[in-house]
């Protein structure tokens, strides 16, 4: 079923690509369409013969996101022809043709079939955000392409990542497509934090500005579930409107509290969900119109001196912010 997203526009060129290629990269933006639209467009192409697509989502809630949506667009629900695993849920069948799956599940599928006879292309999205996990399916993707399966297509998948490095891996022959344009336009506007106030309470304050000045849900970035928390008093303490609905969504909440956070907000309701960096990329919160940002994210980093990794609040990049 074809759609209006601006992804829609370079399909023809991506199906060209891979009937005389079997790697590529596909540079689009946020919103663009591509995590839902791309391995649907590429199902029937002659190529799959009737065999699988596997598509790599760095986080759950995405992986079933995507997933609930290419099956919503199919009109079924997912574990029909799309279906997903990730760590303590999986929804597949005999008829799934494409699979959306975390990181650690690539790499155990990779380590016990090398072949994946019954595979015929793995899409790696939003590989930009470079996890160990999802690096390490990559090259056993490609051990996989070089010894057993030069058939397997391979097709990396980003908003902001250079291309050219990625098609320098991927091997020789290796092209790229850019899809530009957003599905909107974007006003940004940055505010300064006095020193002496707490991130939680400047963030709530902003958030009711937004409401006030702004039709729509609100979708906050907050670095962690502590500063999720924190923000929630200080919005309960500003005695909200009746009709605005206030969510958390972040890794560790139970699996129907981060569905009942995406899911948009009942007729007559506004929604506010603070957010960790989950809900970043690949996922799609329908009716938000303002994106409030602290500006913070929580990052591991490696210690040589004590030879671990701890978790530490730095300033997010501004490409991550844009």
């Amino acid at each position: 079923m074809k759609t209006d997203l601006p992804i829609e526009q370079i399909i023809p060129e991506l199906r060209q690509l891979f009937q005389e290629k079997d790697t590529g990269v596909l540079i689009a933006e946020p919103g663009a369409g591509k995590t839902t639209v791309v391995p649907l467009a590429l199902l029937e192409e002659p190529w799959v013969a009737g065999r699988k697509i596997i598509m790599l989502e760095p986080r759950r809630l995405a992986a079933r996101s995507a997933a609930a949506r290419m099956a919503a667009s199919l009109g079924e629900k997912a574990g029909q022809t799309v279906g997903y695993r990730v760590r303590m849920d999986t929804r597949v069948s005999q008829s799934t043709r494409i699979e959306v799956v975390t990181e650690g599940v690539l790499t155990r599928m990779l380590q016990q079939d090398q072949g994946l006879e019954d595979t015929a292309m793995i899409i790696f999205d939003e590989f930009h955000e470079r996890h160990l996990q999802g690096d390490l399916g990559l090259v056993l993707a490609l051990e996989s392409r070089a010894m057993l399966r030069p058939d397997l297509k391979l097709l990396v998948m980003s908003a902001t990542l250079d291309p050219a490095p990625v098609c320098a891996l991927l091997g020789e022959g290796a092209r790229w497509i850019n899809c530009p344009g957003r599905t909107f336009p974007v006003e940004t506007r940055y505010v300064s934090k006095p020193p002496s106030e707490q991130i939680e309470s400047f963030t709530a304050q902003a958030v009711v500005k937004a409401l006030a000045e702004q039709e729509g849900d609100v979708l906050v970035f907050l670095p962690g579930a502590k500063e999720i928390h924190r923000t929630e008093r200080e919005l309960s303490n500003l005695m909200l409107p009746a009709h605005v609905q206030v969510h958390s969504l972040y890794g560790s909440m139970p699996v129907e509290r981060q569905d009942e956070a995406v899911r948009p907000a009942e007729e007559g309701k506004r929604k506010v969900v603070l957010s960790t960096s989950i809900a970043e990329s690949s996922l799609t919160l329908a009716g938000v119109k303002v994106v409030v940002d602290a500006g913070l994210s929580r990052a591991s980093v490696f210690s040589p001196r004590t030879g671990m990794s701890r978790l530490v609040t730095l300033p997010v990049s501004k490409a991550s912010a844009d």
